[in-house]
C-alpha cells in the first residue's frame, strides 16, 4: 500500500562532465519534452505517468557524476522503468556515460 505523498526514485548516473542547465536542455530534446519550473529552483522534466526527471549536480568542485533522479508516486517500479526510457533515449542522442543505479 503506497501512502499519500510517497515518491519512489530510480537514479542514472551520467559519468560525463556537464552543467545542470546543459544536461536539462539535453534531456528534454532527446525526450521532445520541456523543462517545467527551469528558472526556479527545482526544475525538472516531465515524464508518463506522473513521472519526473530531476539532475542532481556534483557539490561545489567536486567532478562528475551527474546524478539524474527520475520520481514516481506510484512505484519503485514504475520510477526505474521510467528511467529506463530515459536511458534509451539519453543513449540514442548523446554519447554520454549513463548508467542505471538501481536493479529491477
Amino acid at each position: 500500500m503506497t501512502t499519500p505523498g510517497t515518491e519512489y526514485c530510480a537514479t542514472l548516473v551520467v559519468r560525463d562532465a556537464v552543467s545542470k542547465v546543459d544536461a536539462l536542455a539535453i534531456i528534454a530534446l532527446a525526450l521532445d519534452r520541456g523543462v517545467s519550473d527551469a528558472r526556479g529552483v527545482h526544475p525538472y522534466i516531465a515524464l508518463d505517468g506522473g513521472a519526473r526527471l530531476e539532475i542532481e549536480i556534483p557539490k561545489f568542485g567536486e567532478p562528475p557524476p551527474l546524478a539524474l533522479d527520475v520520481y514516481s508516486p506510484l512505484s519503485h517500479e514504475h520510477a526505474a522503468m521510467s528511467a529506463l526510457v530515459v536511458l534509451g533515449a539519453l543513449e540514442t542522442a548523446t554519447a554520454w556515460t549513463v548508467k542505471p543505479d538501481f536493479v529491477l
